[in-house]
Formats: C-alpha cells, structure tokens, sequence
C-alpha cells in the first residue's frame, strides 16, 4: 500500500476508516475494540469481504475532506462527463434529553450535486474477523445482515435490490443510509439522516469552541484534538492506544500489533494533551476508568494494559482469515504485552489521578480517600523501581532496568509528596519526597557513565524515551547530562528529520521506521534548551508529512516518508498538540504580529 490515507469518524462508541474513494475499511461493532465487520484494511490486497462503498460510473477523481471542526467526513467524487457526487459520512453524536446521543451506528448520506451520475452501493460486512460470510434478510425498508454473534441492520431509503444485487442506478436524488444495530428506524430517513447531521455538527462546533488552541497551527491543533477524542469509549472512560490492529510498524517486519486497548501510560499522555486543551470530561471519564478497571481491588500490581470495557479478552491469538495490510502477516487479536511487567505504569497511574488534587475546574476533586488508593500503588513503585522490566516499548525477549520506567516510578512518589502536602499531611509528604530523592540519585548514578544518561542502568543504551525526564521533572533541561543526551541522540537516532526509538536490533531484528511521537519528544526538548528555530523547522516537516485529511499513524518511514503503524495513534496526536502549544506565539504576541503596526 501507499500509505495510510484514511480519514477516521466516530462518536466514542464506534469508529469507522473511510479510504479517499469514500469505502469503508475498518469498522468495529458494536464498540471500538470489537469485531471488525467492515475489516478490509486488513484483508490483503483485493477483499472480497469488509466494507462498505458507492462505486461512480467512470470516476475519474475524488476529494477527501472533514466538514470544518467536525468528525464528519466529505468526499466529492467526479466522473468524466462532470457529473458529481457528494458523501457525507458521521456517526451521530450530540446532546438528547440531557446526556449524548451515541449510538453504534455509520450515517452516510449520498448526494447527487451535478449531472446525472450513475453509483453503485456495496455493502459486504463479514464476522468473527472475516471468518464468517453473514446471513441477509429483507425487510420492508432495511436488510439484516445476521452473523454467528451480533445482527447488522441497513436502514435505507434507496431500493434495497439495487444494493443486494449490487446493480447501478442513476443517482437523482439523495439516498440515506444507515448502519447500526438491530433497532428498528421508524422515521424517514431522509429528514432522520439531516437532522442528525445537523445535530452532530452542533455538537463538534460547541466542543471544539471550548478548546484553549495556540495560536499557531489551530487546524492541526482541533484535527490531532477531535481524532484524541474519537479514540475514548465513553460507556467507560477507557482510552485506546489506536483503532486498529496489525497494520505494521514497517514493511515485512511482523511487528503487527492489536492497539485496540487501554494502555494506562499512553493515556496520561492524552489525557495531558486534552487538558491543556481545557477538554476536561476525558479525563474525568478515564478517572472513573481507573477506579472501577486499575483501583477496585487492593492490588498494588498494575498490568500494562487493560480492554476499555468488560468482555473483550487480552489474550493474543491470530486471526487467519485475514490476510493483513497489503498482504503482510499476522492479523492479531489481543496484545500479549498484558502480561509483560512495565514498571513505568505505576509513574503514570499517580500522574493521572494527581490532576483530581490541582484541576479546580473539576466537580470533584480529589481527598484523602483517593490518595489513600494511591499510597499502595506509589510503595509498589518504589519497590519494583530498580527491577528488570520490558520497557516502554515492550520488548517480548528481554527485560532490563529502564531508565525511564525507573524515572516515571520516581515521578509517582514524588507527586504523592505534593498530593499528601496538599492534604496536610507533612510527615508523609517529607517521607515520600526523601524516598524519591533518594531513587532519583540512585538512578542518575547508575544510568549516566560517559557523561550521557543511557535508556537502561549499569549499561549504555540510546533510548529516546529519555528525552521525556525534563517533561516529568526528573532533570532540568539545561543540567549537562541532558544536553549530552541530546546530542547523543541527534548523532545516532535522527534520521532525515525523525527520530528512531533505539539503535540496537530488538525481538524483530533492526528497526526500520521511527515513532513519530519520538520525533515530537526531539521537538520539545530542543525547544525546553533553547533551540526554537531549529524545533519549529521539524515541527513543520511533520505536520507536512500527515495524511492528506491531517491525521498521523504510529510510525513513518524516514526514507520513503511513508506512514506505517496502527491508525490514527493516540500517541501521535499527542506529540502534535503538545509540541504545538510549547511552539506557538502566544495569542498577544500573534494579534500584534498580524496587526498592522
């Protein structure tokens, strides 16, 4: 394949990739981490099966875009006479006698706007990862298409036998259609799909209106925002690391993996990225994750990562009906890092919880029973500091003791000495803060030997994980160790703009892309040393290398400049919104600039 030019919709209950021909690819049902039923993203080269699409007569080119500050998707296309089609593609989400509309459901509105184009409708779903071809049944007005476990229902008001004999009509008015549950959809479609339409643009418009952007790159900005956000399941507050499974990190490496989770580390950093964004509910409805997924047992051992809700397994398997992303092998289910031991998760527990006990603009802040939940988790962070572990990026054949999972441990006892200071409590609070000293002197003793601080203890190993401890405290950026580090990496791990996340061969061999959120981290820490100029640069060559509607993937090729990794990755559009504001004028410094003197 090309690359990942697809755009995402959603409405944190489901999500769906639309390719720029307008097909549907990738569609999990009925939540985000289900059975894929639209799956041919990852059905090789030519699926027969897993999608969705409106095939033009003659079509000759197509335009992709999102309706200003929305997640509604448009594409034009234009056949070689000039005859023009518009699709308007969403998932209905917005406010409904008092809480959010959100349905499992894809609204696809088809809207003839020039001549007299001719379509073809296509929708063949597939179960149980494109083992099972579903059973159709008619309705008056709506197909079912039944698989082994759930029912797919097309609600439409086009003729259903053009669409299951997938036969050409002309197109001389506009169709709706409707996918979603097994639920009846009385009302006409027509007017149900603008309404919807309308409603949902309502809501994206008022959320994206109490977005705090910079300045500068406000559309890059309110794009990686809205995509963070489409990656949240609102029925729990849960967040995934990426809505797809087993698109690779490069080319024929078998680093294809199932992303569809909540990694309690990756989403700190959204919910970081939201916050200083002032889009707070994320965060709030992951604090209830927490507490009723990582903190209802008075277990200090926490796992890498947890499914966003119940009933959906974290052991890995692999689906063989499925021939992968253009061809490349395994699809997998489930993510066998589950049960991998990554210290640094406890850091990140504290640091997310640790924004109930400052953020005022919450409606519950946090108390003395919260931080009594933490102290467990912060002893165990202390305990297991200095241990092997897999790493933040989850090694599978080796386990050393991470400079950074050691750093972010370091990170959650000195946070619980502020939240017990805030509470009061002085004695605690002086205990945790010492004990944290004491492993900060520690871990620099033993990770620094060459002047550089090395990604693992009483070793030297580049790793640009550690271009994050400015960012958490651990070491100011103009200490000197830092600034070797810097320029270690700048020597070893930048590749034509972008930042590898080692240089050593790992389970799978030599890494051949870079993790773009690496490169983010390159961003920040030239800016945090002075370096502006030089950050703004890279800035721009990343924001010029996203996809043709602005969203990024996990990893890209520093040759090619080709996406690869799952899609879109929350770590990215974290990366983004947070280098941005660190960048951008403020908004006194931009309107003086762009006035006229």
């Amino acid at each position: 394949m090309a690359g990942l030019d697809l755009a995402v919709i959603g409405n944190c209950t489901v999500a769906s990739l639309i390719a720029p021909d307008s097909r549907h690819v990738w569609f999990c049902f009925p939540r985000l981490d289900a059975d894929p039923v639209f799956h041919a993203l990852l059905g090789g080269e030519k699926p027969a099966r897993g999608f969705m699409e409106a095939v033009l007569r003659d079509h000759r080119a197509s335009r992709q875009y999102y309706l200003e500050n929305s997640a509604i998707v448009a594409t034009g296309l234009e056949d070689a006479t000039g005859g023009k089609v518009r699709i308007i593609d969403f998932c209905p989400r917005f406010r409904h006698y008092g809480r959010i509309f959100r349905p499992p459901m894809i609204v696809r509105r088809i809207e003839p706007l020039t001549g007299r184009p001719r379509i073809t409708v296509r929708i063949r779903p597939g179960f149980d990862y494109g083992a099972a071809a579903p059973e159709l049944v008619f309705g008056s007005n709506h197909l079912r298409f039944i698989g082994p476990h759930t029912v797919l229902r097309l609600t439409t008001d086009m003729p259903l036998s053009h669409i299951v004999h997938e036969t050409e009509m002309v197109l001389d008015r506009p169709v709706s259609l409707f996918v979603s549950s097994d639920e009846p959809v009385p009302e006409n479609p027509d007017a149900l799909a603008r309404e919807f339409l309308d409603e949902t643009l309502q809501y994206w418009h008022d959320w994206v209106r109490d977005l705090n952007v910079p300045f500068d790159w406000q559309e890059a900005v309110v794009r990686a925002a809205i995509t963070l956000k489409l990656c949240s399941y609102d029925d729990t507050g849960g967040i995934l690391a990426a809505l797809t499974t087993s698109i690779p990190e490069s080319p024929g490496s078998g680093r294809n993996w199932d992303y569809r989770f909540c990694w309690p580390r990756d989403s700190w950093f959204t919910v970081t990225a939201l916050n200083r964004l002032s889009a707070t509910r994320t965060m709030e409805g992951f604090l209830r994750y927490l507490m009723n997924t990582v903190l209802k047992e008075n277990n200090p051992e926490i796992a890498p990562l947890y499914p966003a809700a119940p009933g959906i397994g974290l052991e890995e398997r692999i689906a063989e009906s499925l021939d992968g992303y253009g061809a490349e092998r395994p699809v997998r289910i489930g993510n066998a890092a589950a049960a991998q031991r990554q210290n640094d998760v406890y850091g990140a527990i504290i640091l997310t919880a640790a924004q109930m006990f400052w953020d005022r603009r919450l409606p519950h802040l946090g108390d003395r029973t919260l931080y009594d939940e933490l102290c467990p988790i912060g002893a165990e962070a202390e305990r297991i500091a200095l241990e092997p572990d897999a790493g933040p990026w989850e090694y599978r054949g080796r386990a050393r003791c991470h400079t950074f999972s050691a750093a972010m441990c370091w990170a959650g006892l000195h946070h619980l000495g502020g939240i017990a200071r805030l509470l009061g409590l002085e004695q605690e609070s002086t205990r945790w803060l010492e004990r944290a000293e004491s492993l900060r002197h520690t871990v620099l003793a033993r990770a620094v030997s060459r002047g550089w601080i090395s990604g693992a203890l009483d070793s030297e190993v580049l790793d640009a994980s550690t271009l994050l401890l400015p960012e958490i405290g651990f070491i100011r950026p103009d200490d000197p160790r830092f600034h070797a580090t810097l320029a270690e990496v700048e020597n070893r791990l930048l590749r034509n703009g972008f930042v590898m996340r080692y240089d050593e061969a790992d389970d799978f061999g030599q890494p051949e892309t870079a993790f773009l959120v690496c490169t983010f981290w390159y961003i920040d820490a030239l800016a945090a040393v002075g370096r502006s100029a030089e950050a703004k640069a890279l800035f721009r060559n990343l924001l010029a290398h996203r996809n043709h509607v602005g969203l990024l993937s996990e990893d890209i090729h520093p040759e090619t400049g080709v996406l690869w990794g799952n899609f879109p990755q929350s770590y990215s559009q974290v990366g983004l919104i947070l280098s941005a504001m660190r960048l951008s004028r403020s908004w006194e410094q931009g309107l003086r600039s762009a006035a006229p003197l």
